[in-house]
C-alpha cells in the first residue's frame, strides 16, 4: 500500500469514515504501481458517500460604505496587511503581540475563515499554526486542496484576551478588513469555520446547528458554515458532521 493511500485511509478513520483494514499485501501479492490516473482516483475517494449539496440559505450584500476610504482603497491584501498592522479601531491592539491578517493564495478558490487569533497565532502573526491548524492542514489534505492552494483569515485579526470570543464592537470594527479581503480575492466557495464566523459574515444571531446544512451567499458567493478545528479537538463527535460540510465545500467548487 502506497504511503499516500494509507494516510488517506488513516484520515477517513479520523473523521469518522468506515472501518478499513490498513495492512500491507504480502511481497509475494505485491501489484505494481499504479499509473497516475490511476493514484489520482484513488486520492478522490473524499466524494464517496460525501452528502448532496443542500438547499439555499441566507443571502448577505455587504455595504461597501462600511469599509471606510482607506479600507476600500486598498487594492492588494498585503495593502490590507499593512493597514491591519497599524490598526487602533478597538482595544484588542493593545493586548496583541503580532497582528494576524491571513496568509495563502491570493487567487485562491476555497477562503476559510475561522474566529479569531490564538495564542500560537498570536505570537508568530500567522493563523492556523497551533494543533487545530494542524487538523486543519489534514483536512485540507484530504480533499486535494493543500494549504498553500487557499486561503485562510479570520473575522478579528488581534488575538481576544484569554482567548475569548470577540465582543460585538471588536467584530464590527475588524470585519471591514476581511470584508475587503474577500473582494481582492474573489474566491469560488467561502468555508466559515465556527458559529461566531458564520454570525458574523451572515449578520444574524444564530446557532451554529442553525447556520449548518445550507448553502448561504455572502456578495454572490456561496457560503458553508461548519465547526471551528479547534471544537473538533475538545468533542471528536464533531469530526463526522465537519468531514460532510468540508465535503460540500469541495463540491461546490467543482460546480
Amino acid at each position: 500500500m502506497s504511503d499516500l493511500l494509507r494516510r488517506y485511509l488513516e484520515q477517513q478513520i479520523e473523521m469518522g469514515g468506515s472501518e478499513v483494514v490498513l495492512s500491507a499485501a504480502p511481497p509475494a501479492m505485491a501489484l505494481p504501481e499504479s499509473p497516475p490516473a490511476a493514484a489520482e482516483q484513488q486520492v478522490a475517494r473524499w466524494r464517496k458517500d460525501a452528502p448532496p449539496i443542500p438547499g439555499p440559505g441566507l443571502t448577505v450584500e455587504p455595504s461597501s460604505f462600511l469599509l471606510g476610504d482607506e479600507i476600500a482603497a486598498a487594492e492588494t491584501l498585503d495593502a490590507v496587511a499593512t493597514l491591519v498592522a497599524a490598526c487602533t479601531r478597538c482595544p484588542l491592539h493593545r493586548t496583541r503581540t503580532n497582528p494576524v491578517p491571513g496568509e495563502g493564495n491570493p487567487k485562491a478558490q476555497l477562503m476559510l475563515i475561522g474566529e479569531g487569533p490564538g495564542e500560537t497565532e498570536d505570537r508568530l502573526g500567522r493563523p492556523f499554526v497551533g494543533r487545530a491548524g494542524e487538523l486543519l492542514n489534514d483536512i485540507l489534505t484530504a480533499i486535494e486542496l493543500p494549504r498553500e492552494t487557499v486561503y485562510i483569515a479570520n473575522i478579528v485579526k488581534s488575538r481576544p484576551p484569554q482567548n475569548r470570543k470577540p465582543l460585538p464592537d471588536e467584530v464590527s470594527a475588524c470585519i471591514p478588513y476581511l470584508h475587503r479581503q474577500i473582494a481582492l480575492i474573489k474566491p469560488k466557495v467561502i468555508l466559515a469555520m465556527g458559529g461566531t464566523a458564520g454570525e458574523s459574515l451572515l449578520g444574524v444571531k444564530k446557532s451554529l446547528t442553525e447556520l449548518r446544512g445550507k448553502v448561504h451567499r455572502f456578495a454572490g458567493i456561496p457560503l458553508v458554515v461548519t465547526y471551528h478545528p479547534a471544537a473538533l479537538l475538545r468533542n471528536p463527535n464533531w469530526k463526522k458532521p465537519t468531514w460532510d460540510d468540508v465535503r460540500i465545500a469541495r463540491q461546490l467548487l467543482d460546480g
